[in-house]
């Protein structure tokens, strides 16, 4: 009589949770069959997000628009063609006229001009020089005082120019160095962001293995202390086991089903995560194939440091930094002190009042211009704007200074880390494969009788750790792999640049 109170109070709480609909009921309605699942591998789902992925195609764009922008510079240096000119200019008005016998008149005037000419120029970075070559027409049309109108055409068939500023800084080719720089900055950080993306890649690849193998053994454990309570139902009836210990074994079993339901969560997080970096259907289910190999190789620290600083973006950009504090320390020094610009032109021209008559025997033309421009007192505005560009360049060499030891730290730390977690995941392997021994001895031991109940759940809790260490240290090892190689732009594995 005892026995049986026993056990209607001993399975009140399940029936109760399972007509609340917490637990489930084992006989369900046949579901649907779900659609075949797609098998990633590790280096497919990464070449699947550095294909059709957001973050690459954005990667991509940038890339592209870099190199359109160079594309763009470059053409700029060589010839520039350009046609140009007033389509139509009216000046009308009562103006006064100088006459050739020396009195002046008031005389209504109206006069109308168009001009359009083709002009290169070719600019020389190097020098800072412009050279042009032009050809114009202009056509004056006259109403005089009698409203006599005249017209006539003037041209200058060939007029060959040239600018060259003096003490002055040589804008274009500071312009041509930075654009150098930048197109390199640019390619190197799209290698960066596919080696970023390789690595989210591999950590949401195994964050889902990961939740995989968790639900796999949430089941598993759930379906063992499933089977432990029936088995501790029957003993405890037959009296071979107290009251507490099949209380730990039911607890242990809503523990599991617990334990299973967030795993099934977890699982289907993660599957979203991973589905949404490579860009896959929605409807379509994920299964993923961990590596059974890892890469052979020995990455010596300090070659990781050198492939660092010779083909990170950041190298780029100290030296690009360093060319802009230089040049505003050559702007502040040449825009504060004496400077002058030549222009001068050579060539030919011819007026008359047919067009085609405004060709023939043309007549030299040259002209010549120089300015100067000294600033005479700023109140020691110029002197303050030189110091000021020798700071900053001290702070950029500080700062230079302070990447590079970054750099090569984060080099150095990050081939120690990737040998450190190869050896921790050998060890997690065995240990997963111990513990999973362990608690499958323990498991039968406990059947017969040969072990008590808390040194099974210490099995099984040693096993659960395991597995969990095991893919956590699995994670770590492929994570730093894609960082080292993120850190230098190095293929370690195949010895060669990442291209």
């Amino acid at each position: 009589m005892h026995t049986r109170q026993a056990r209607v109070v001993r399975f009140a709480p399940i029936a109760a949770l399972v007509l609340a609909g917490v637990l489930p009921l084992r006989a369900q309605v046949p579901s649907p069959a779900p659609a075949p699942a797609r098998t990633l591998t590790l280096q497919e789902a990464i070449a699947l997000a550095e294909r059709q992925g957001v973050a690459a195609e954005a990667a991509r764009d940038a890339r592209d628009a870099a190199r359109w922008r160079d594309r763009a510079f470059n053409a700029r240096l060589l010839p520039q063609f350009s046609i140009g000119g007033n389509v139509l200019n009216l000046n009308r008005g009562i103006n006064p006229i100088l006459q050739p016998e020396g009195n002046t008149l008031l005389l209504r005037q109206r006069q109308t001009t168009s001009q359009m000419g083709l002009t290169v120029a070719q600019p020389v970075p190097w020098s800072g020089t412009e050279f042009t070559v032009s050809s114009l027409v202009t056509r004056y049309e006259d109403l005089g005082a009698n409203d006599v109108t005249t017209r006539y055409w003037q041209t200058q068939p060939v007029v060959l120019g040239i600018r060259q500023d003096i003490f002055r800084p040589r804008r274009l080719l500071w312009d041509q160095r930075q654009q150098d720089i930048s197109a390199q900055i640019f390619e190197r950080q799209y290698l960066e962001a596919r080696e970023d993306i390789a690595g989210i890649t591999a950590g949401a690849f195994f964050d889902y293995y990961a939740a995989d193998v968790a639900l796999t053994n949430a089941s598993a454990n759930a379906a063992v202390n499933d089977t432990l309570y029936r088995l501790n139902t029957g003993r405890y009836e037959v009296g071979k086991i107290g009251e507490n210990d099949l209380l730990q074994s039911e607890l242990a079993l809503l523990r599991a089903r617990t334990s299973l339901d967030g795993a099934k969560l977890e699982r289907d997080r993660a599957e979203a995560a991973l589905r949404r970096l490579v860009n896959l259907p929605v409807g379509q289910p994920i299964a993923v194939v961990p590596p059974k190999e890892i890469p052979s190789m020995q990455v010596d620290p300090e070659m990781a440091v050198k492939q660092a600083l010779a083909n990170a973006s950041a190298t780029e950009q100290i030296e690009l930094d360093a060319v802009i504090a230089k040049r505003h320390i050559a702007e502040a020094r040449y825009n504060n002190g004496f400077g002058a610009t030549v222009s001068a032109q050579i060539g030919v021209n011819q007026t008359a009042t047919a067009f085609g008559d405004a060709y023939q025997a043309p007549l030299p033309r040259q002209s010549v211009l120089l300015g100067i421009e000294m600033p005479f007192f700023q109140w020691g505005g110029g002197r303050a704007d030189l110091q000021a560009a020798r700071a900053e360049q001290s702070r950029v060499q500080s700062s230079a200074r302070a990447r590079r030891d970054a750099m090569e730290e984060d080099a150095r730390f990050a081939a120690l880390q990737l040998a450190q977690t190869a050896r921790v995941l050998a060890i997690s392997a065995k240990a997963d494969t111990v513990a999973s021994k362990r608690f499958e001895v323990a498991k039968n031991r406990y059947v017969i009788g040969k072990i008590g109940i808390s040194d099974l759940y210490i099995g099984q809790n040693e096993k659960d750790q395991a597995v969990v260490a095991y893919v956590q240290a699995l994670r770590a090892y492929w994570t730093a792999y894609y960082r080292l190689r993120r850190l230098t732009l190095y293929d370690f594995a195949e010895n060669r640049e990442i291209q």
